[in-house]
């Protein structure tokens, strides 16, 4: 009986002593799943927002769940894109369309975690496969996210047109900039073309374009244009907006180019 006493007792210690090991034992917490999550905003269906969520599976595997809220009822398909929603781009990646619980989830191997958060793209999500040209939500990711660094310039009217208000330079996580212009005083149904031109608003003859932005909406006074480059092909960043020696030309009509209705300088042409 001493001998089995002795050799339970002997069993005991070593069993203790495995679960004592570094990695041993069923108490040691596992690592959380990183994850990292972006807004996708509402565009042609009032009230419907949701969010994408990037969750690391494993090194080579990665989980995207979309999240809709205030979606209509039906299957509603969505897609990973290339480059930026203003600039628009090829599908890359086919995700499992959002059902009626208003989620998603899709298991990615051709991307993986880490190269998710810094993508050059956008997650777009459809009312239907019929209607593919209405956007239920969006949202930029990953490099392409908008941080909170940016600045704002004045275009001021000319002439009797009374057209005037602002650009936006927003700056991206990857450096790149989102120039937003927002006018006032433009007219339902018409176009306006706009350019960043060289030199400042006093130059005599104006300076030449070095990048041609989107056209202005005149029904809601606003265009979308991420600038990763100059039309020259020159990259050029939004730190260099900022010390840029330029100004912005907004047009009547395409048909009617030098014909300037508002500008403004910016970079470092403001006092």
């Amino acid at each position: 009986m001493m001998k089995a006493k002795n050799l339970y007792n002997a069993l005991s210690i070593v069993v203790v002593a495995i679960l004592l090991l570094p990695g041993s034992g069923c108490n040691k917490d596992e690592e959380p799943a990183q994850e990292t999550s972006y807004t996708l905003k509402v565009q042609d269906v009032l009230g419907v927002t949701g969010t994408v969520t990037f969750v690391e599976t494993s090194n080579a595997e990665s989980t995207i769940i979309l999240q809709l809220f205030g979606a209509p009822a039906g299957t509603h398909p969505a897609a990973l894109y290339m480059n930026t929603i203003a600039e628009g781009g090829n599908m890359v990646l086919e995700l499992n369309p959002v059902e009626g619980s208003g989620i998603s989830s899709t298991t990615v191997n051709s991307l993986t975690y880490n190269q998710l958060i810094v993508y050059d793209g956008f997650i777009k999500v459809i009312k239907s496969s019929n209607e593919p040209n209405t956007i239920l939500a969006q949202g930029d990711i990953g490099g392409n996210v908008i941080t909170d660094i940016n600045v704002s310039y004045t275009l001021d009217t000319m002439g009797a047109f009374g057209v005037s208000g602002t650009a936006l330079f927003e700056k991206r996580e990857n450096g790149n900039t989102l120039v937003t212009l927002n006018l006032n005083g433009t007219i339902a149904g018409e176009i306006y073309p706009a350019t960043i031109n060289l030199s400042s608003v006093s130059t005599i003859g104006g300076g030449p374009v070095t990048k041609t932005l989107s056209s202005v909406d005149g029904t809601t006074g606003k265009s979308y244009t991420t600038i990763r480059e100059l039309d020259g092909g020159l990259n050029i960043n939004y730190d260099n907006w900022l010390v840029y020696n330029g100004y912005i030309n907004i047009y009547q009509t395409a048909t009617e180019f030098d014909n300037i209705i508002s500008q403004g300088n910016i970079g470092s042409n403001i006092d």
